[in-house]
C-alpha cells in the first residue's frame, strides 16, 4: 500500500513537470519580449526606408539647384558682355537697340531663374531638416532595438534554462519512480503437473500446458 502511494505521488510529480515544460514551450512561441523586438525592428526598418526616400529626393533637388545656378551664371555672363559692348561706344544705333532689348530679356530671365532657384533651395533646406530629424529618430530606434534585443535574449536564456531543468527533473523522476511492491511470480497450480508454489513470493497460478499447448486441467475429463 505504501509503495502504491509513493508511486502515485511520483506520477503526480511527473505530471507537474510535464505541465511546466508545456508552459515553457508555449511561452517560447508567445514571448512578449520577442514581439516587442519585432515591433521595434519593423519601426527601425520603416524609418530607414523613409530616410532612403528623403536622400533620393535631396539628390534630385541638389541636381536642380546645380542646373539653375549654372543657368543663372550663363545669363549673368551674357549680361556682362552686353554691358561691356554698350559701354565701349563702338556700336551703331541698330546694334545698340538690340543690345538693350537683349539685356532686358536677360534680366527677366535671370529674375525668373533666381526665383525658381530660391524656391528649390527652400525646399531642399526643409528636406535637409527632415533628414536630420529622421537620422536622430533612427539613432534612438537603434538604441531601443539594442535594449529590447538584450531583454529578449535574456528571456530566451531563462526559458532554455527552465526547459533543461524540467527535462532533468523528468529524467530524475523516471529513474526514481518506484516499482510495484511484491514481484508477482507465476507457478503451476497445485494438483497440476509441475504443481507447487515458489516459496516466499506471491503466487498467481497459471495452468500447466502440455506439449500440445492444452491446459493440464483440460486433460481431466469426466
Amino acid at each position: 500500500m505504501k509503495a502504491e502511494v509513493v508511486q502515485q505521488l511520483s506520477l503526480l510529480e511527473l505530471a507537474s513537470v510535464d505541465a511546466e515544460l508545456g508552459r515553457v514551450a508555449h511561452r517560447a512561441t508567445h514571448l512578449a519580449e520577442q514581439e516587442r523586438f519585432e515591433a521595434v525592428q519593423a519601426e527601425h526598418r520603416e524609418a530607414n526606408d523613409r530616410l532612403a526616400v528623403l536622400s533620393i529626393a535631396l539628390e534630385d533637388l541638389d541636381g536642380q539647384v546645380n542646373k539653375f545656378e549654372s543657368e543663372v551664371d550663363a545669363v549673368r555672363q551674357r549680361e556682362d558682355r552686353d554691358r561691356s559692348l554698350l559701354a565701349g561706344g563702338n556700336t551703331d544705333p541698330k546694334q545698340l537697340v538690340e543690345l538693350q532689348h537683349e539685356l532686358e530679356t536677360l534680366e527677366r530671365r535671370q529674375a525668373s531663374l533666381e526665383d525658381s532657384l530660391l524656391e528649390i533651395m527652400e525646399r531642399r533646406e526643409q528636406m535637409q531638416n527632415e533628414q536630420a530629424s529622421q537620422l536622430s529618430h533612427i539613432d534612438e530606434l537603434q538604441s531601443e532595438l539594442s535594449n529590447v534585443q538584450a531583454t529578449r535574449d535574456g528571456a530566451l536564456v531563462e526559458l532554455d534554462q527552465a526547459k533543461h531543468r524540467g527535462v532533468a527533473a523528468r529524467s530524475a523522476g523516471l529513474v526514481a519512480r518506484p516499482r510495484p511492491s511484491g514481484d508477482v511470480r507465476t507457478a503451476a497450480c497445485p494438483g497440476w503437473p509441475g504443481g507447487g508454489a515458489v516459496a516466499g513470493a506471491p503466487v498467481r497460478c497459471v495452468p500447466h500446458r502440455d506439449r500440445q499447448g492444452r491446459a493440464g486441467a483440460d486433460r481431466r475429463r469426466p
